[in-house]
């Protein structure tokens, strides 16, 4: 059987014994159906990570790269990229135009999560995470909460994807903005030895 698990309920079914039990039962269907009702449900902060590498794309991480230029890689390898995002990302719109007042604005990429029923808001940054990065985002979230969530939906995610960004902004800033707004950071490729170590170290830390 295959269910939309975390790590951690799946290393909790595995301690459990789940496959001989399914291999025991009369009705495996009903034990399926009662594990999946009481397992824990997976949510985006489980399943977003922090860092993301874009090595498939072939640029150089030396190269100046705009921000249109690196979402058109994206879509060219976008099978690479949704696996890189990781499972039930599928695409809905690429520069999907919301009228806001008398303006229209667009957000870079926008997936439906077929797991998490909920849209995820993809904007791409070339640069130094800003406020005005997040504060736009924010925007976009609200947005989709008023005119595209349905009633059986969850809320919307963001998530801003920068070439770096400082973590005392991130820290002073998300108390302001919606908890379902994420900041990741992105690589064209995969970060030295001693770099990647140092990544590690901190992540364990968190």
């Amino acid at each position: 059987m295959r269910g939309p698990w975390s790590v951690r309920e799946l290393q909790r079914q595995i301690d459990s014994n789940y496959y001989e039990r399914s291999g025991w039962s009369k009705k495996p269907d009903l034990l399926a159906q009662k594990v999946n009702d009481k397992a824990e449900k997976p949510t985006f902060r489980q399943e977003l990570k922090s860092h993301y590498v874009f090595e498939f794309l072939g640029l150089a991480a030396k190269n100046v790269i705009e921000e249109d230029e690196l979402e058109q890689s994206l879509i060219d390898h976008l099978e690479e990229f949704v696996l890189e995002l990781g499972m039930g990302f599928c695409l809905e719109a690429r520069q999907k135009k919301l009228l806001i007042d008398d303006r229209y604005f667009k957000a870079d990429l926008v997936f439906y999560h077929r797991i998490l029923k909920c849209h995820c808001i993809v904007e791409l940054k070339g640069h130094r995470l800003d406020y005005a990065d997040l504060a736009q985002l924010n925007m976009y979230i609200e947005y989709y909460r008023r005119n595209y969530m349905q009633p059986d939906d969850n809320p919307p995610v963001g998530l801003l994807l920068c070439s770096e960004y400082g973590q005392e902004m991130v820290e002073y800033v998300t108390p302001n903005i919606d908890p379902n707004l994420f900041v990741a950071q992105y690589e064209l490729q995969l970060p030295s030895k001693e770099k990647m170590r140092e990544f590690l170290l901190k992540e364990n830390k968190g």
